[in-house]
């Protein structure tokens, strides 16, 4: 169960480490220079991850209620880039 854990932690820090270099979900897409179908399906994608990462993050840091869901509010906004 530790490995299990253990091995969520390095593929969030992975996940993290990608994001951190291109900045939000919206700068990426610019760099790439995407739009319409393949936009949308990128700024889906972007948004999952986002939204597990936090979420995760959220659950590391021992957050429950109106905290959590303010920390992940807030984290999801700021990788994505709204």
């Amino acid at each position: 169960m530790k490995y299990l854990v253990a091995a969520a932690v390095a593929a969030l820090l992975i996940a993290g480490a990608a994001q951190a270099q291109t900045g939000t979900c919206k700068a990426a897409a610019a760099e790439k220079k995407l739009a319409g179908a393949a936009l949308k399906s990128f700024m889906a994608k972007c948004e999952k991850d986002a939204k597990s990462a936090c979420s995760a993050s959220a659950k590391e840091k021992k957050l429950a209620g109106a905290a959590q869901k303010s920390f992940t509010t807030k984290c999801i906004g700021d990788k994505v880039g709204k």
